[in-house]
């Protein structure tokens, strides 16, 4: 039997053919005969339009016509000596199944491939079928979406489709929901708050002066997001102490929701280097200026968080400490907690790993 690898360029041929001869009446049988016979002199003499009994026809025929079930699709193609080629899949926990395609391809011989295959995987019962294409495969997006997929989301080299393919309820999740932002009070030995004036953005040229924010990175944690957005803003090294609040908003970033979590860092150096790209100045403010400022007095959300984070700085306040905590994997995880109300549960290994 000729298995697939060995038909590749074959696979490939026949597919053109069909499309020579279904799309174009001026492409005589001859023509399509001597494409084939340039693949494999076996098909030299053949005559497309002989009959549907011959290989070359029955190959060509069914590439373009629908046979009804896979079943059917196999028996007739092990009849001719073919044997059909599936895209490589793994299985996700959900009962669906994940295709990287990771080499470039034909589109005509991804659309008959991913054709085949969605018919094993629906009679093997799968739920959704996930196809990641690099952003060299773009040209079998239109064949993806006309086979059922849709977009589910993309990155800088690759987009993510997705069709769920079962008569079950469609259980696919949204993509991300959230954005994860970080503001950080640093407050310094003479009581004074470090704050900056962006030069972009939202707050750019009308004097306010604000904490230190910025969007969490992929695969940070909040707590290290907070020490490298000062870093990044001011040039100040600081200690991660514990999250003072947050607040959750909706259709902000692209529609998306949003997550700001206020931290509390401890300085331990105090010359300002402001980032230049993006900080138009940046100083230690004494805290009643900063609190007189019309900008936090005047904004109910702005004007909470000062007052808690002035609890915390008069000890009537606790905030949420970190913990490193192993996960069901195995994996350490960072647990944000009140330390002071729950040091109780915790044993004193445990406070001794944190430090």
């Amino acid at each position: 039997m000729m298995r697939y690898g060995a038909c590749n360029k074959l696979y490939r041929t026949c597919l053109l053919a069909t499309k020579l001869s279904h799309t174009s009446s001026q492409v005589s049988p001859h023509t399509v005969t001597t494409l084939l016979s340039s693949v494999n002199p076996e098909f030299q003499g053949h005559n497309v339009s002989n009959s549907k009994n011959s290989f070359l026809s029955r190959r060509v025929y069914m590439s373009s016509v629908s046979l009804g079930s896979l079943a059917a699709k196999e028996q007739e193609g092990h009849q001719k000596g073919i044997e059909f080629q599936l895209l490589r899949a793994v299985e996700d926990q959900h009962g669906g199944v994940v295709v990287n395609i990771d080499e470039t391809m034909d589109t005509l011989v991804f659309a008959s491939m991913l054709d085949v295959s969605l018919a094993r995987w629906k009679e093997q019962g799968k739920k959704g079928v996930w196809i990641k294409l690099p952003i060299e495969n773009s040209n079998l997006v239109a064949a993806a979406v006309k086979a059922g997929f849709r977009y589910h989301h993309a990155e800088p080299d690759y987009v993510m489709l997705v069709n769920w393919i079962s008569n079950a309820p469609n259980t696919i999740p949204p993509n991300a929901s959230h954005r994860v932002g970080i503001g950080a009070f640093v407050m310094n030995s003479n009581g004074e708050l470090l704050v900056v004036q962006e030069s972009n953005g939202r707050f750019s040229g009308k004097g306010i002066w604000k904490l230190p924010t910025g969007a969490v990175n992929e695969g940070e944690d909040i707590c290290t997001a907070a020490i490298r957005e000062v870093k990044e803003e001011t040039g100040i090294d600081t200690e991660f102490v514990e999250v003072l609040a947050f607040r959750q908003s909706h259709q902000t970033f692209f529609q998306k929701s949003d997550l700001f979590f206020a931290c509390l860092l401890q300085p331990y150096s105090f010359k300002i280097q402001r980032q230049a790209s993006e900080i138009a100045a940046a100083q230690w403010m004494p805290i009643e200026d900063y609190v007189a400022q019309p900008f936090v007095r005047e904004n109910e959300l702005f004007d909470l968080l000062t007052k808690i984070w002035l609890s915390k700085v008069d000890e009537k306040y606790t905030g949420f400490s970190t913990i490193l905590a192993k996960t069901s994997k195995s994996k350490k995880s960072y647990l944000y907690f009140n330390k002071k109300d729950a040091s109780c549960l915790l044993s004193p290994n445990s406070i001794k790993d944190q430090s």
